[in-house]
């Protein structure tokens, strides 16, 4: 469980290393907004997963988040 979570974190900070090396521009700045956003997502529905009471609420969380 742990090494996800460690491997969601590092895939997030690597995508955030790699957008700083691209070069900003109008239609950039957007993929990267949707790209940043997006690589970040997994870590925070799997966190919310965890977290969960009970199967109902574990099969839910990810749904809401």
């Amino acid at each position: 469980m742990q090494d996800l979570k460690k491997r969601y974190k590092e895939f997030a900070i690597n995508t955030a290393e790699l957008i700083q090396q691209l070069p900003k521009g109008v239609i950039n700045n957007a993929n990267m907004n949707q790209l940043i956003r997006s690589s970040s997502s997994p870590g925070t529905n799997y966190r919310a997963a965890c977290r969960a009471k009970s199967t109902p609420d574990f099969i839910n969380k990810p749904r809401t988040s």
